[in-house]
Protein backbone atom coordinates (compact mmCIF):
# COMPACT_ATOMS: atom_id res chain seq x y z
CA UNK A 1 0.00 0.00 0.00
CA UNK A 2 1.35 3.37 -0.53
CA UNK A 3 -0.29 6.52 1.24
CA UNK A 4 0.09 10.00 -0.56
CA UNK A 5 0.08 12.98 1.37
CA UNK A 6 -1.38 16.26 -0.08
CA UNK A 7 -2.03 20.05 0.48
CA UNK A 8 -2.69 22.88 -2.22
CA UNK A 9 0.57 24.49 -0.38
CA UNK A 10 2.86 21.71 -1.28
CA UNK A 11 3.75 19.27 -3.94
CA UNK A 12 2.26 15.52 -2.30
CA UNK A 13 4.22 13.34 -1.01
CA UNK A 14 3.83 9.70 -1.30
CA UNK A 15 5.19 7.11 1.15
CA UNK A 16 4.84 3.19 1.80
CA UNK A 17 1.87 1.98 4.09
CA UNK A 18 4.13 1.07 7.14
CA UNK A 19 5.95 4.61 7.06
CA UNK A 20 3.53 6.62 6.38
CA UNK A 21 1.25 5.08 9.53
CA UNK A 22 4.04 5.54 11.82
CA UNK A 23 4.12 8.81 10.77
CA UNK A 24 0.84 9.50 11.34
CA UNK A 25 0.74 7.77 15.07
CA UNK A 26 3.84 10.18 15.83
CA UNK A 27 1.79 13.07 14.50
CA UNK A 28 -1.16 12.07 16.83
CA UNK A 29 -3.51 10.98 14.17
CA UNK A 30 -5.34 7.41 13.72
CA UNK A 31 -3.74 5.15 11.41
CA UNK A 32 -6.37 5.06 9.34
CA UNK A 33 -6.54 6.03 5.05
CA UNK A 34 -8.06 7.67 3.92
CA UNK A 35 -8.15 11.16 6.36
CA UNK A 36 -7.12 15.20 7.42
CA UNK A 37 -5.35 17.18 9.23
CA UNK A 38 -7.58 20.41 9.14
CA UNK A 39 -5.23 23.54 9.11
CA UNK A 40 -6.08 24.75 12.70
CA UNK A 41 -4.61 21.43 13.87
CA UNK A 42 -1.45 21.32 11.48
CA UNK A 43 1.10 23.21 13.88
CA UNK A 44 0.50 20.47 16.62
CA UNK A 45 1.21 17.63 14.31
CA UNK A 46 4.12 19.68 12.69
CA UNK A 47 5.36 20.14 16.29
CA UNK A 48 5.30 16.18 17.17
CA UNK A 49 6.60 15.71 14.23
CA UNK A 50 9.55 17.51 14.78
CA UNK A 51 9.78 15.88 18.33
CA UNK A 52 10.26 12.34 17.15
CA UNK A 53 12.84 13.47 14.83
CA UNK A 54 14.93 15.17 17.37
CA UNK A 55 14.34 12.18 19.08
CA UNK A 56 15.84 10.04 16.42
CA UNK A 57 18.70 12.09 15.46
CA UNK A 58 20.07 10.75 19.15
CA UNK A 59 19.17 7.06 18.21
CA UNK A 60 21.97 5.13 16.92
CA UNK A 61 22.17 4.12 13.14
CA UNK A 62 21.92 0.59 12.62
CA UNK A 63 22.90 -1.84 9.42
CA UNK A 64 19.85 -3.99 8.01
CA UNK A 65 21.36 -7.37 6.82
CA UNK A 66 19.78 -7.70 2.95
CA UNK A 67 18.82 -11.08 1.24
CA UNK A 68 22.69 -11.53 -0.02
CA UNK A 69 24.19 -10.63 3.15
CA UNK A 70 25.46 -7.96 2.31
CA UNK A 71 25.07 -4.73 4.81
CA UNK A 72 22.94 -1.54 3.82
CA UNK A 73 22.40 1.63 5.76
CA UNK A 74 19.16 1.86 7.10
CA UNK A 75 16.71 4.80 5.98
CA UNK A 76 16.60 6.54 9.41
CA UNK A 77 13.14 8.01 10.53
CA UNK A 78 14.52 11.44 10.36
CA UNK A 79 15.10 11.36 6.54
CA UNK A 80 11.60 9.39 5.73
CA UNK A 81 10.10 12.26 8.15
CA UNK A 82 11.88 15.69 6.21
CA UNK A 83 9.70 15.17 2.84
CA UNK A 84 6.62 15.07 5.24
CA UNK A 85 7.80 17.91 7.91
CA UNK A 86 8.26 20.16 4.90
CA UNK A 87 4.65 19.75 3.92
CA UNK A 88 3.12 20.30 6.87
CA UNK A 89 5.30 23.48 7.74
CA UNK A 90 3.88 24.57 3.98
CA UNK A 91 0.45 23.76 5.42
CA UNK A 92 0.68 25.69 8.21
CA UNK A 93 2.66 29.13 6.43
CA UNK A 94 -0.91 29.33 4.00
CA UNK A 95 -3.41 27.64 6.65
CA UNK A 96 -4.30 24.75 4.85
CA UNK A 97 -5.84 21.35 5.46
CA UNK A 98 -3.45 18.34 4.76
CA UNK A 99 -5.46 15.03 3.32
CA UNK A 100 -3.65 11.52 2.82
CA UNK A 101 -5.04 8.92 0.89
Amino acid sequence: MLVTFSTPAHADITMFGEIALAMLTVMGHSASVPGAILAEDVAAARDRLRAAIEADRTAPVVAVATSTNDSEPAVSFTHRALPLLDLLSAAMRDQRDVIWK
